[in-house]
């Protein structure tokens, strides 16, 4: 499954730079399920002046718009970033079954401390909340993808 996780974190990582190049934060989110990419989204926080366009919220909402519900029952968030708490909470209130990590923001501290932002926040600890955990994978391609977030924090201003 692993080699499953390296390939999915590919296309994520695809939409990131997609992402950067559009002038938004580089996160590329796909939502899998059965082996299928069903949903992909990028950030698009700055082109849509929207600060809910999240890159994983974008790829939830592509794959609900395709199937026509709300429901993502058993289907995996790839995502180049761990997920900030709104996210988080969409992956859960969408079913999926889990999610798939690259970078964490605590891999990021030396330029931004990872308690700046969000306090103690964790996926995990946001996961413990609500009646169904979620299956949570972490480090896959993360050099990759905590370079491109690094980058994009140093030349950001």
């Amino acid at each position: 499954m692993n080699g499953d996780h390296d390939h999915f974190m590919g296309i994520a990582l695809a939409e990131s730079q997609k992402a950067a190049a559009a002038g938004n934060s580089p996160v590329g989110s796909i939502i899998v399920r059965d082996g299928e990419v069903i949903g992909v989204g990028q950030n698009r926080v700055t082109s849509d002046n929207d600060p809910t366009a999240h890159a994983e919220v974008d790829a939830i909402r592509d794959a609900c718009t395709k199937f026509g519900t709300t429901d993502l029952s058993g289907a995996y968030c790839h995502t180049s970033m761990e997920p900030c708490p709104m996210c988080c909470w969409a992956i859960k209130a969408a079913g999926l079954a889990g999610m798939v990590i690259g970078a964490r923001h605590a891999d990021l501290a030396d330029l931004s401390p990872p308690n700046k932002q969000y306090g103690g926040y964790t996926v995990e600890a946001l996961n413990e909340l609500g009646e169904a955990g979620l299956d949570i994978v972490t480090d896959v391609r993360r050099d990759e993808c905590v370079e491109m977030r690094r980058d994009w924090m140093l030349n950001a201003n």
